[in-house]
């Protein structure tokens, strides 16, 4: 048998890698985080616990490391071309993405929320040196501001093409609130959204906000 190569073995460290956050993340769900300890974790992932310590230093850091793979997913189609400027054609296809997103992975979301809603859990992450948030290597907070202006500036330019009495602060705050609801809702209580009232609210979405 040859040896493997640097590709192989990289690509059998990310399999493990993502073997223990699915194991992690339904552990830190079902019986808490505060109460699931890395030798829990390692025993259900099937590997020793010192291996686990090859991978991730403690909890908070595994923690951290699903939610930023979760937000990297989310944004990564966010202003592909980062070029500073929002386009409406890139406003759909974000708004379009993360409805995908949602309904592909609506499980692996509701294990988020529920993780991050235990009492004291992002304050602990927050406070933790090993925690650290980012969306493709940048700080969430700075990824966030970021975020924020180019909605601002988008909502701000459709000002020059709509009513007298547009107001674009407020329609993005509408927008935000919206797709957040939605998200919270559909999460966890998906009945309510048969697949025909799921494509029209995208409908109704980008008609709205485009």
């Amino acid at each position: 048998m040859s040896p493997r190569s640097s590709a192989q073995f990289e690509e059998m460290r990310e399999e493990k890698k993502t073997l223990i956050m699915n194991t992690a993340l339904e552990h830190f769900s079902d019986y808490g985080f505060h109460a699931t300890t890395i030798s829990h974790i390692a025993k259900h992932a099937g590997i020793s616990k010192g291996l686990m310590y090859n991978y991730y230093r403690s909890k908070e850091e595994l923690l951290a490391a699903i939610i930023n793979r979760s937000l990297e997913e989310v944004y990564q189609s966010f202003n592909p071309d980062r070029d500073n400027n929002l386009t409406p054609d890139e406003f759909e296809n974000f708004i379009r993405r993360i409805f995908a997103i949602f309904r592909e992975k609506r499980q692996f979301w509701k294990l988020i929320f529920r993780v991050m809603l235990q009492r004291g859990v992002y304050e602990h992450l927050s406070d933790d040196p090993d925690a650290t948030f980012t969306v493709g290597g940048i700080p969430l907070m700075e990824y966030s501001a970021y975020m924020g202006k180019l909605f601002s500036d988008y909502f701000m330019r459709k000002k020059e093409t709509e009513r007298p009495d547009y107001d674009p602060v407020t329609e993005m705050l509408m927008f935000s609130n919206t797709l957040k609801g939605f998200a919270l809702t559909y999460i966890f209580a998906p009945e309510q959204y048969p697949d025909v009232y799921f494509e029209k609210i995208i409908e109704t979405l980008i008609r709205k906000y485009r």
